[in-house]
């Protein structure tokens, strides 16, 4: 028996890893990711040892969507079931038996660390939704939307009583993605609108106070400019204080004299607007925009209806990500915890989301039913 040395060259290895990997998504996900740790640099200069832990976050999150990259989706669609009851039972654990945190029961321990189960279900509602409606393509109906929507419930009302309104906010979405790109009816789509509004008044009673104290100061701040106001207030100084070009990278003075909240996470957004104006934000934009064409495109090339579903929900999470953490930084959403995407110091978030974009190079490199 001989040993291929061959095997082993740097040239064998560079390909072997780079099997699946679509250049592309990878080249938008590392600048994000590299814009990230350049603004925590400057958001964390009191602590410069997040810089190296979120170094360390990022080396795991990219081995796992190398690992996502190399499974086809055919497989991932045997896990969906599995993953969406494992998920539940995490959400029901949390329910029980969760740590509270800043009044808050989110986490769990697990052995020496602890983890969110919120964050699987932004990856396992959809696998589960895209099974269901591929397992009912033939003969979709009303009732298989209902299901669907029960489907969908059951998590997010399970998150958003933990309270954590921003992943609540976020698994919704995700869901409501897969079911509307499954055919639901624009009739019934308005019925679920009107529905919706209806529901606002009951719905208004079951927040809690720092929710709704949320709502009211997004409307107008300066009624508790010191208390629930103090982070639109700041927040929108900053992203208006960087101007055209900004105040330059590590001169920003309302991020290092700590006038912005949870910088370096929620509000990260506010630091890198500050520091690189108007230009950075349109540069951060059009990578965003490219990322998303980039999934939709993949989505549309997809080979099965499962995956075509799994894509599209995945590519508008990160929409949804964006949107929401930006509308909210800029003073035009409610604050609800949704960090920016690759850019917020934090490794859970990160991995959900290098997962999500080796789901995608998966549904790429498989988007033929027979490979050739």
């Amino acid at each position: 028996m001989t040993l291929d040395l061959a095997a082993f060259s740097p040239r064998r290895l560079a390909q072997r890893l780079g099997e699946g990997i679509d250049g592309p998504l990878l080249a938008l996900s590392l600048c994000l990711a590299a814009l990230g740790l350049a603004t925590l640099f400057s958001a964390s200069y009191e602590n410069p040892g997040r810089v190296t832990a979120q170094v360390a976050n990022l080396a795991v999150a990219l081995a796992a969507m190398w690992l996502m990259a190399q499974i086809p989706p055919q497989t991932l669609m045997r896990f969906a079931v599995p993953a969406y009851l494992v998920g539940l039972a995490l959400l029901i654990a949390v329910a029980l038996a969760g740590e509270v945190v800043n009044g808050a029961r989110r986490w769990l321990h697990v052995g020496v660390t602890r983890f969110q189960p919120s964050e699987v279900m932004k990856l396992a509602l959809p696998m589960m939704l895209a099974w269901y409606f591929h397992k009912h393509e033939a003969t979709l109906r009303m009732r298989d939307f209902a299901v669907a929507a029960l489907l969908l419930a059951l998590p997010v009302l399970l998150i958003a009583r933990q309270p954590d309104l921003g992943t609540a906010v976020l698994v919704a979405a995700v869901g409501f993605y897969v079911i509307f790109f499954a055919g639901i009816g624009w009739r019934v789509l308005v019925g679920i609108g009107v529905l919706g509004v209806a529901a606002l008044f009951p719905l208004w009673g079951m927040l809690h106070d720092y929710q709704r104290r949320r709502i009211l100061t997004l409307i107008d701040p300066s009624q508790d400019p010191l208390g629930a106001g103090y982070h639109t207030i700041q927040s929108t100084i900053a992203v208006g204080s960087g101007g055209i070009t900004g105040k330059g990278w590590l001169h920003g003075t309302q991020t290092h004299l700590e006038f912005i909240p949870e910088r370096h996470t929620d509000f990260i957004f506010a630091v890198f607007s500050e520091e690189f104006g108007l230009v950075g934000n349109l540069i951060l934009l059009a990578l965003y925009t490219l990322l998303i064409a980039r999934g939709l495109m993949i989505a549309a090339n997809a080979a099965t209806f499962y995956a075509r579903l799994l894509a599209a929900a995945v590519t508008l999470m990160f929409f949804t990500y964006a949107f929401v953490n930006m509308g909210m930084v800029s003073g035009i959403l409610p604050v609800v915890g949704v960090p920016l995407p690759f850019i917020s110091y934090g490794g859970t978030a990160l991995l959900t989301l290098f997962i999500g974009v080796g789901i995608l190079m998966s549904v790429h490199r498989h988007r033929r039913l027979v490979q050739t």
